[in-house]
């Protein structure tokens, strides 16, 4: 195989195309290099991760995606084609972004070498269709498309494969208190894009001496290691009593078309058992897995009377306690990477290897500790 990347399970079952050598480190790609981590210590996979020449890489792929918008046929977006040479049960792809599935298609031979071929599809709104006709073209030759957005009905009827929804998880275990719960000395915690009348309202508060709020000051996505950015991020959530939590571009309306999707940071904010606090996705997908009492409290997006549900939630000592817990517990059993894998595997018609067994009963074990010991810390 000619590629400048690649990690190496010896007879590995799995081939994973990974985005980490094209880009610049950028914080909201965390989240599924931390998927990929963790499916290399579950699974035999090897990694596909190519390098493009970055003085003309991002020249080309614009031009990439200009054709795009007038012809199905994908044009190269700047990264040397790599033929594959041997076998394999399953080609996974995640992509977060239309771009992204032109970089999956200078991989020629997929189809031959891989048994099943399954594509992630992390972020593409429906307005976008008719101005990505390549990138659509590329998704139409995988055997499965699994969707982290809720109105995928239009992809459906274009893709040659089957389509289904599947949401981001966490690691857990980084992001679970336990065994060693600590302190939460954070009261609030915004992570990236939030209501301005929200924020002004918890700056009040924070000036007033009422609270400690952490928030974003930076708008650059850079960080200098998204490893240790994440590391740092599952500290913060669980030193954090408050979270907040909304929709995803819940503020870029003209780019979501509409769409009201949830992401990542729900999953980031009842891992670590935090009080989520933000506006609810309105789509069916959100109730299936945050659909018990008090998974978020309710605050519409834009309002400024955080500081009053604040004050009506610290008044209630048991309620937070179990909001806390059951937020753990419940992403202790259903939101980690694992499950999303087992959900893939199942897909392609795979059986897990032992070290996803063990990773479930370790999830369970971490998972019974909590339900006994949760102390109702704040």
């Amino acid at each position: 195989m000619n590629t400048d990347s690649t990690t190496s399970s010896g007879g590995a079952r799995v081939l994973m195309f990974s985005q980490r050598n094209i880009y610049e480190p950028e914080v909201w790609r965390c989240s599924f290099n931390e998927f990929e981590k963790i499916v290399q210590n579950i699974d035999s996979v090897e990694v596909l991760a190519p390098k493009p020449n970055k003085r003309w890489f991002y020249q080309r792929k614009s031009h990439a995606m200009r054709m795009g918008k007038i012809s199905s046929i994908p044009v190269n977006p700047g990264i040397s084609k790599i033929r594959l040479d041997r076998y394999y049960d399953l080609f996974i792809a995640v992509c977060e972004k239309p771009s992204e599935l032109l970089n999956v298609n200078v991989v020629e031979g997929w189809k031959d070498y891989c048994k099943t071929s399954i594509c992630w599809l992390t972020e593409f709104y429906v307005r976008e269709m008719p101005f990505c006709k390549s990138s659509l073209k590329v998704l139409s030759k995988f055997d499965y498309v699994l969707f982290m957005f809720d109105t995928n009905e239009p992809f459906k009827q274009v893709i040659q494969g089957e389509g289904s929804y599947l949401p981001a998880g966490i690691d857990t275990t980084l992001f679970c208190p336990y065994p060693n719960p600590p302190k939460r000395h954070i009261d609030v915690l915004s992570i990236g894009r939030r209501s301005e009348q929200t924020h002004q309202a918890l700056l009040s508060m924070a000036y007033e001496n009422k609270i400690f709020y952490v928030y974003d000051t930076l708008t650059n996505l850079h960080s200098s290691n998204i490893e240790q950015h994440r590391f740092l991020m599952a500290n913060m959530a669980k030193r954090s009593r408050y979270f907040i939590v909304n929709p995803g571009k819940i503020d870029s309306a003209g780019e979501t078309g509409g769409q009201s999707e949830f992401g990542y940071r729900y999953f980031e904010g009842a891992a670590p058992g935090t009080i989520m606090i933000g506006d609810i996705p309105k789509n069916k997908e959100f109730g299936k897995y945050f659909g018990y009492a008090d998974a978020v409290i309710h605050l519409p997006f834009g309002s400024g009377k955080i500081g009053e549900i604040i004050e009506e939630l610290d008044r209630q000592p048991e309620r937070q306690k179990q909001i806390r817990k059951t937020n753990v517990v419940k992403s202790l059993l259903n939101h980690d990477w694992v499950y999303r894998w087992e959900t893939i595997l199942k897909m392609a018609g795979l059986k897990p290897v032992p070290q996803l067994a063990e990773r479930k009963r370790h999830l369970e074990d971490l998972s019974e500790r909590v339900s006994n010991e949760w102390d109702g810390e704040s």
